[in-house]
């Protein structure tokens, strides 16, 4: 087999570009530094410890897509990507079957492809973006305030809202005495 000189293969390149000047990278370059590429490795192992970076699943897809807001919920949703993920016929796929996934669904949804590679190369690294944690804040708050516990429930907790512990829950015997623990046994063991 005999290949082509570098010289030759290059200047391909040069005929395929509409510029004659030399081929862009499919992805535009971003801040971060990172490339499609790198950030499909670091997804494909988000939450999976044992994970290699090559393969990546449906989930860790839908994530990727929702923080890099390929995912709008308008005109992709989560349905759509799963709809053309299972024509790839596999659980997890590699970069290249990624790329038609991507290919696919963005011919059917009508958007270039570029821009939604570029979106997922500047999107950053996976995590927890966008929890909400100030709303589950005042839900707590409002659950957990003891003045406004009526009835039974009322009676767990001190003025202070200090809980009282397991006499607030039960009623305790006071079992204080002058002998505790004194049973009226005869000699042989037997109750009176």
């Amino acid at each position: 087999m005999s290949e082509e000189p570098p010289s030759k293969e290059v200047e391909n390149l040069k005929i395929e570009n509409d510029a004659g000047d030399a081929p862009k990278s499919p992805v535009p370059p971003n801040s971060g530094g990172t490339t499609f590429e790198e950030n499909f490795k670091v997804f494909a192992k988000f939450g999976d410890p044992k994970s290699d970076g090559k393969l990546i699943t449906l989930s860790n897809s839908d994530k990727w897509m929702k923080q890099a807001k390929v995912i709008d919920n308008k005109k992709i949703t989560t349905t759509d990507t799963g709809i053309y993920f299972k024509k790839l016929k596999s659980q997890k796929v590699n970069i290249t079957s990624y790329k038609i996934f991507l290919e696919d669904l963005a011919k059917n949804k009508k958007i270039e492809v570029e821009e939604i590679k570029s979106k997922m190369a500047n999107c950053g690294q996976p995590g927890l973006h966008g929890t909400a944690g100030a709303k589950a804040a005042g839900a707590v708050d409002r659950l957990t305030d003891t003045s406004k516990y009526t009835g039974i429930h009322k009676q767990r907790f001190d003025e202070t809202g200090k809980g009282k512990g397991i006499a607030g829950r039960k009623d305790v015997v006071d079992a204080s005495g002058y002998v505790s623990g004194y049973q009226n046994k005869d000699s042989f063991g037997k109750s009176e």
